[in-house]
């Protein structure tokens, strides 16, 4: 029995907090400790999360800025080559590059590109989709992060990570529950 402990490779020590503001504490003291590899679970956004955990601003709105702009430019050039250059019909004399009657068809693929670099860049971002997170191991965790939990895991490939000082560390910002995480 005390083998097959041994096998399995630990992946993290969770930690649980009874409220949003002794979870944002503990991130702040988690980032202060010098920690990179951790992450906060809560039921809702919690203000401040960013801040405390040290967080990049998110590059999903480039993403959509350049999907929109190509969208953009790419209606414009395929309107203007299909109406204006391959494929010419008079009609009343009208001119064949005519800007104004492109707009609808320019604002739709602009948003349509748009939509799909949000999507595919914010699962992409995100490595989505993950299909097991070893967290669902942990029964508290099952039950309480969706709808009443407030969980900060510190994971064991973090370069600082030591089983007994992130323990100390959890019993020090107040964490009601601690427990290791095995994948």
């Amino acid at each position: 029995m005390e083998a097959a402990v041994q096998e399995r490779k630990l992946h993290g020590i969770l930690a649980e907090f009874s409220n949003p503001g002794e979870l944002v504490k503990a991130a702040n003291a988690v980032r202060s400790a010098g920690y990179q590899q951790f992450d906060t679970y809560s039921p809702f956004p919690i203000h401040g999360m960013d801040e405390a955990m040290d967080l990049k601003k998110s590059r999903v709105g480039l993403i959509v800025l350049i999907c929109g702009i190509i969208g953009g430019c790419g209606a414009l050039f395929m309107m203007i080559w299909m109406l204006g250059i391959d494929y010419t019909i008079d009609i009343s004399g009208k001119p064949h590059i005519n800007l104004p009657a492109f707009v609808p068809i320019t604002f739709e693929l602009t948003v349509l590109l748009s939509s799909f670099g949000a999507l595919f860049g914010m699962l992409g971002l995100n490595k989505l989709p993950k299909h097991y997170n070893p967290l669902f191991n942990s029964e508290r965790f099952s039950k309480h992060a969706t709808d009443d939990g407030f969980f900060l895991c510190i994971e064991s490939k973090d370069s600082l990570f030591s089983t007994d000082k992130v323990k100390n560390l959890f019993e020090e910002t107040g964490a009601t529950h601690v427990e290791e995480i095995f994948e």
